[in-house]
């Protein structure tokens, strides 16, 4: 085993990596940016080193510093994490030539599967099932849309270099093919450099089956399989293990697919053999097909951890330090089921935004395992992806652990930003995915449904009320009287955009009386809670400056107002373009004096690994550029001006 290694990455992954080789006695070296100087991974390392600046480009994609780092520290070998510079063959040979350890596949086996059509063609040469499509070099217009006529329609272009839907596009009709196939090239090329598709049979009930794989170089195993088909724009949301209505006839053939797999490239390392799965029909052995391998740990490798006993980090290092797979294949066994849900810090309300935000509230149930990379008081950086945390959750059956997985979420507390927690909730309780219905359309047909913001009820409000007076933990036995009698308080909070006038009156040491537009709330302090009324109402609070967040089952935020401020509000016009959150200004299309139309393209910020472009609200004339290409910008800054109207 080694006695020190690097971890180039950041975040929950690296949390993650530092726990076990710290149970295995093994040393850790952090890497961190200028914007994780502070970072949770940076004090949990027994070394770290710093590599640049926030941008990931300046830092945790810097191969060569991160090599330095490990052999000034004297670290043995490195470990990838997923992301950044995980599946990047040539910084595998570079680990390799400054005689280090990569903790992961060759770069060989990395190549094999990193183009999707290459990889396709390679696994049907090993006998694993492939989409009915085209994955030939003949990139002509005339030549694809001949094939697509040959697999018939619907079919889905896909660029070979793709990932997380871009430069993907669904074809209904024949008529249709050359223009969404124009949009997926100039979409390919500019996420990935490389304009070529790929074209593919469209699967009408389609669920996303994956596989982990893991591999000495000469030997394979898989450890079952796990149902990721909660998706949302072709990312994963709710992840689980075993996959609901698997029967052992697929499995067995899943799983020896997967290792032919593996197999195949000589695979070393932990890897996932993602299929997608013709659910149309229920699931059965002749309907799942290769998809792509994901040469790397996923992000949801902790549900097959909790119906495995596995840990897969160990299992990577001890393979990576010389070891033979622990266990064959007979060995492995499957025990209960287990989800994971990804917590992220987003406005679900403006079609999931990623947000910032300095977490003034971090808390979990103790019954869930939080994977996390932050703690309480910890920024959500713009840098980065905007992950808070992990749920994961395991019981006996499927609906025990998904009871057990809604329950952790609605006691899980995120204050100081906004998130998808209360969706995830929801979510987690929807019918079909209760009974195990489920395919990746099943977020999109119910979004309406989903993405309903909790309205917080009058308990919740008068809470609220009391907080913003600073008399949540109690008035004491004196507190709010005089000689007259009680006082009462006036409060102005808003909620959902909505104002809220209320009055709370002390009427006792841990008593209270909250007047809410006619209607008299009457409220009282118990141990680990409130009493509404009659009902007992387990809510607790968090406060960060002037926003107050009631948690009682769902996350209540209200923003306590200020009557002399509100007279400076902005018109909402659409004379001022804003950053709708911190970021980079990577384009800018406007010009002084150009006269716009309403939905043209002004700007474009990236924030969160995602591009966001500004458009006109409406038809004017740009009166004043006020940013350039490269600014870094905060939430709310103004971008540009237009003329006032008429």
């Amino acid at each position: 085993m080694f006695s020190r290694i690097l971890i180039a990455n950041r975040g929950e992954i690296a949390c993650r990596v530092i726990e076990t080789a710290h149970r295995l006695g093994v040393d850790c070296v952090a890497v961190y940016s200028d914007a994780d100087a502070g970072a949770k991974h940076v004090g949990m390392a027994d070394a770290a080193v710093h590599i640049g600046g926030a941008a990931p480009a300046d830092s945790y994609l810097r191969g060569d510093r991160i090599i330095a780092a490990a052999l000034e520290t004297g670290a043995e070998a490195i470990h990838p994490g997923y992301g950044f510079l995980s599946e990047n063959p040539d910084f595998v040979e570079a680990v390799e030539a400054a005689g280090l350890i990569f903790i992961g596949p060759s770069a060989r086996a990395i190549r094999a599967m990193g183009l999707k059509d290459a990889a396709k063609a390679l696994m049907e040469k090993a006998g694993v099932p492939v989409v009915p499509g085209y994955h030939g070099a003949d990139q002509d217009p005339g030549h694809l849309e001949a094939e697509a006529d040959r697999i018939g329609y619907p079919v889905l272009i896909k660029a070979v270099a793709g990932g997380g839907g871009k430069g993907m596009r669904r074809v209904e009709r024949p008529g249709d093919f050359l223009q969404a196939l124009d949009s997926a090239r100039a979409e390919a090329r500019t996420a990935f450099g490389n304009e070529d598709v790929l074209i593919e049979k469209y699967v009408e009930k389609p669920r996303h089956i994956e596989v982990q794989v893991f591999g000495d170089g000469a030997e394979a195993v898989h450890l079952y399989e796990r149902d990721c088909s909660l998706q949302r724009r072709h990312q994963k949301v709710i992840e689980e293990a075993p996959a609901p209505g698997m029967t052992a006839d697929m499995r067995e053939a899943m799983g020896a697919a997967a290792v032919r797999a593996a197999r195949a490239i000589g695979y070393s390392g932990a890897g996932t053999i993602e299929f997608i799965v013709d659910a149309s029909d229920g699931l059965r052995k002749d309907r799942f097909y290769f998809m792509e391998m994901n040469t790397r740990l996923q992000v949801e490798h902790p549900v097959t951890e909790a119906v495995t006993g596995i840990d897969l980090v160990e299992w990577q290092l001890r393979v990576a330090a010389g070891e033979a797979l622990p266990l064959r294949q007979k060995q492995l066994t499957l025990s209960g089921h287990a989800f994971e849900a990804r917590l992220y810090a987003e406005d679900v309300a403006k079609g999931f935004l990623p947000a910032t935000g300095r977490l003034s509230r971090l808390a979990f149930p103790g019954d869930v395992r939080a994977d996390s990379g932050v703690r309480e008081g910890d920024v959500i950086s713009p840098w980065y992806d905007p992950m808070i945390a992990k749920i994961i959750v395991h019981g006996p059956t499927r609906g025990a652990a998904l009871k057990m997985l809604e329950r952790g979420l609605r006691r899980t507390q995120v204050g100081g930003t906004v998130t998808n927690i209360a969706f995830l909730a929801r979510l987690s309780g929807q019918a079909d995915f209760q009974t195990g219905d489920v395919d990746t359309g099943l977020i999109e047909r119910n979004l309406e449904e989903l993405t309903a913001e909790p309205a917080a009820g009058p308990g919740a409000m008068a809470i609220a009320a009391i907080a913003a007076l600073g008399l949540q933990d109690g008035a004491g036995p004196m507190g709010g009287f005089t000689l007259w009698g009680p006082m009462a308080w006036p409060v102005l909070l808003t909620h959902q955009g909505q104002e809220i006038a209320a009055k709370v009156a002390v009427r006792g040491a841990d008593a209270f009386e909250v007047m809410l537009d006619g209607r008299t709330v009457e409220l009282a302090r118990k141990a680990g809670g409130w009493l509404v009324g009659d009902a007992r109402l387990a809510a607790e609070i968090s406060r960060n400056g002037n926003e107050i967040t009631v948690f009682d089952g769902d996350p209540h935020v209200f923003t306590l107002s200020d009557p002399l401020e509100r007279g400076s509000a902005a018109s909402g016009d659409g004379t001022l373009i804003e950053a709708p959150m911190p970021g980079l200004v990577k384009m800018v299309t406007a010009k002084a004096g150009e006269a716009v139309s309403e939905g043209q393209r002004l700007a474009v910020l990236e924030a969160m690994k995602m591009e966001h472009a500004l458009l006109a609200a409406r038809d004017g004339v740009v009166a004043e550029v006020l940013v350039t290409e490269g600014d870094q910008v905060e939430g709310g800054a103004a971008l540009i001006r237009l003329e006032p109207q008429d």
